[in-house]
């Protein structure tokens, strides 16, 4: 592995984790239940299920926004905010770095979305159809329908005045996210950017994939030959990026360093990505952060748990790596599919791969799907004790949108 990144800047370094998950609230809680390979997935709670053939999720169960948000009002934000701002908060005391400190400094929010603040957009949907239309619209509700808030959310529970962006680039948002706080702090124009991504349940986007054909029947089961589709999730995910030399300065703990990240976009068609672009952004991503193949340990794969996504990935990286892929799992097989912050949950599951030293699981496969070539290691059941050195984290999202973050482990 090169130092090409470090070299072309700042050394840029993960110092915070937060998770606010269908697995467990806090990134302890997270990543226990990923090396266990415990799942999350329940009955929907969050609207109601009724006529729906399948009505699995992954939601976030005994989630109390205001033991977790100390610097804002959670009623001012949508259940989408309250998820990025609780698991920013959590990602700032995981860090241990002092609230006033953060403020001080030029600090940004940047986080991905998929659908936005939808919890609130359906209300106002209802009130528009059931009330009158637009004179029967709560106009306190209607100022919270701005996807856009959701990176504002964790601005004002921390108090912070650098920049605040979220991306909408669907599925693949969270590594957006992360690809741009990397480049503000490797190139001095931030000190530190909470970044990650957040999404909530909803009936809306149950529906659309409902209709799609994509569902599964229970839990999700990437890399199987028997799997059927994915389960609709939500979440938030965050991580604080700081320069290496100032986490050292403070004494910080380093879970990782960010060494890198590819984007493509083929627009080739609205929901099957392409290999071809997919094995592409992969390319990018290597040569952004200075590693070749050889150097990846492990995949976290986008991993939905539907047909054409594992047959498309593992055709991309197998491309990659010439046939001989390192280990790939997909947390989504515990977690579900949190849309926007699914690759933000990725990140986060590196991470701790790499500071810990384990390799993620995909729980629930059973056999492993022939057609998706000889010797592929998903790492079944429960995570396996392991020192990877790089992590590659997957993102892709319909549109054609791809976004590949790159991690490697850190030592003194």
């Amino acid at each position: 592995m090169s130092d090409k990144a470090a070299d072309a800047g700042r050394r840029v370094v993960v110092t915070g984790l937060g998770a606010v998950s269908g697995l467990g609230l806090g990134a302890r809680a997270f990543t226990a239940a990923i090396r266990a390979g415990r799942g999350g997935i329940g009955p929907v709670e969050q609207f109601d299920a009724t006529g729906f053939e399948r009505s699995l999720a992954g939601e976030v169960r005994g989630f109390h926004p205001e033991m977790h948000l100390r610097g804002t009002d959670p009623a001012r934000w949508g259940r989408s905010g309250r998820f990025a701002a609780a698991a920013a908060r959590m990602a700032v005391l995981d860090a241990g770095i002092d609230q006033r400190e953060l403020s001080a400094l030029r600090t940004a929010s940047c986080f991905g979305t998929t659908n936005g603040e939808s919890q609130v957009v359906e209300r106002l949907t209802e009130r528009w159809v059931t009330d009158g239309g637009l004179a029967g619209l709560d106009p306190v509700l209607a100022g919270q329908a701005d996807a856009g808030r959701i990176a504002a959310a964790v601005s004002a529970e921390l108090d912070l005045s650098g920049e605040a962006l979220t991306f909408g680039t669907a599925c693949a948002a969270s590594n957006y996210a992360i690809g741009y706080s990397f480049d503000l702090i490797r190139t001095g124009e931030a000190d530190a950017v909470l970044c990650g991504g957040a999404d909530a349940s909803n009936r809306a986007t149950h529906a659309g994939f409902h209709r799609l054909g994509a569902l599964a029947a229970d839990v999700p089961r990437p890399f199987d030959e028997r799997r059927d589709g994915i389960v609709t999730s939500e979440g938030g995910a965050a991580l604080l990026l700081e320069p290496l030399d100032a986490a050292l300065a403070r004494g910080a703990r380093v879970y990782a360093e960010v060494l890198g990240y590819g984007m493509t976009c083929d627009a080739r068609h609205m929901t099957n990505p392409d290999a071809v672009s997919i094995a592409e952004c992969i390319r990018r991503a290597h040569h952004n952060a200075g590693v070749k193949p050889g150097d990846v340990d492990y995949i976290c794969a986008h991993g939905t748990g539907t047909r054409a996504n594992d047959a498309t990935e593992t055709a991309a990286v197998r491309e990659v790596f010439n046939d001989s892929p390192p280990p790939i799992s997909s947390i989504k097989s515990m977690l579900g599919h949190t849309m926007g912050a699914a690759a933000g949950f990725g990140a986060l599951a590196c991470c701790a791969a790499l500071f810990e030293g384990f390799l993620p699981p995909t729980a629930t496969v059973r056999q492993v799907d022939s057609a998706l070539g000889p010797d592929l290691d998903c790492v079944p059941g429960q995570a396996r004790a392991a020192r990877p050195r790089v992590a590659q984290n997957h993102g892709f999202a319909f549109g054609g949108n791809n976004a590949v973050t790159m991690f490697g482990g850190f030592s003194r």
